[in-house]
């Protein structure tokens, strides 16, 4: 069953659910960061250094840390006029104030700047980076770009990273999704090149082989995706829920949900639902109801969907 939940919006780039049931969305072109309550649509905030990016760029990710309740406040991902930027925002219930920078420096560019970020279970953020248009960034372990990144809640190279920098994993080409299964294991959706969109189980240190390589050609010297799309006219993987350890990917040139089983690190075949029936499929999250809630990137006004899926 699916329903509608908001309408009318610009183009909503993620999702997240404050302790309450609020919930935040994001608006990559206005800069907007919105609240959905009780079927009503507000502007809390705008975040005005992220509103002449262009391109792909813009205000991306939204995540709520652990100690929400006690400290109020939102983490955010931009596109600034110089760099990729994670702030957070403290939030008193009626909008956002005080702004204080978390991680910056991440390359920019007008397409490939990743933007997701969601905390762990382990409490730690962890953020997606595209290689900003430079594919050789993703092989350099000193840059920030195509990387899936894990910091404090300061910003800070969270304790057991592999190099002992702020990268966790390397060889992205551009991260979208980010999502645990109930065992801790964290998977990421991302973007190909003309083909081979993948969905990769992550791994501290691991090494997912973009420019060099793409997919899983068995090449010894990087991780193999666990699912390869080899077109990217039926996928384009972005926002990424697990629900019951099956993973729900929205596609974007694709226009509909991906629907992937897992077990024990290992992924099944993917089936396909909606296809086409409501656009570009941007974010998708776990509802507080077991659902799942789904952001579209439709043209003349986008949604978000309500949706249980059997």
């Amino acid at each position: 069953m699916t329903a509608e939940s908001a309408a009318g919006l610009g183009v909503p780039w993620a999702m997240a659910l404050l302790p309450d049931g609020t919930l935040i969305i994001t608006e990559r072109d206005t800069a907007e960061v919105k609240r959905l309550v009780d079927g009503r649509v507000e502007v809390i905030g705008v975040v005005e250094d992220a509103l002449s990016s262009g391109g792909e760029g813009g205000l991306l990710g939204v995540a709520v840390p652990p100690d929400f309740s006690d400290v109020p406040r939102l983490y955010l991902y931009y596109t600034s006029p110089t760099d990729n930027r994670v702030v957070s925002m403290s939030y008193d219930g009626n909008g956002l104030g005080e702004t204080a920078a978390v991680l910056t420096g991440i390359p920019r560019a007008n397409i490939h700047n990743g933007g997701r970020i969601k905390f762990g279970p382990d409490g730690y953020l962890y953020i997606g980076t595209g290689d900003a248009s430079n594919a050789s960034l993703a092989q350099d372990p000193a840059s920030l770009g195509g990387k899936i990144l894990r910091v404090t809640a300061d910003g800070a190279p969270a304790p057991g990273n592999p190099f002992d920098s702020a990268v966790y994993s390397l060889g992205h080409r551009n991260v979208q999704g980010l999502a645990w299964d109930s065992t801790g294991r964290l998977w990421a959706s991302e973007f190909g090149p003309d083909r081979d969109d993948e969905l990769n189980l992550i791994v501290p240190g691991g090494n997912y082989g973009w420019p060099l390589v793409t997919g899983a050609p068995g090449e010894e010297r990087f991780l193999d995706a666990r699912v390869v799309w080899p077109s990217t006219a039926t996928s384009s993987p972005s926002g990424m829920a697990i629900v019951g350890d099956v993973a729900y990917i929205g596609g974007l040139r694709g226009e509909r949900l991906w629907r992937v089983p897992l077990a024990d690190g290992s992924a099944g075949e993917p089936a396909s639902f909606f296809d086409g029936a409501y656009g570009r499929l941007r974010d998708t999250i776990a509802g507080e109801d077991g659902g799942l809630l789904i952001a579209t990137n439709e043209t003349g006004g986008s949604r978000i969907l309500r949706v249980e899926m059997q």
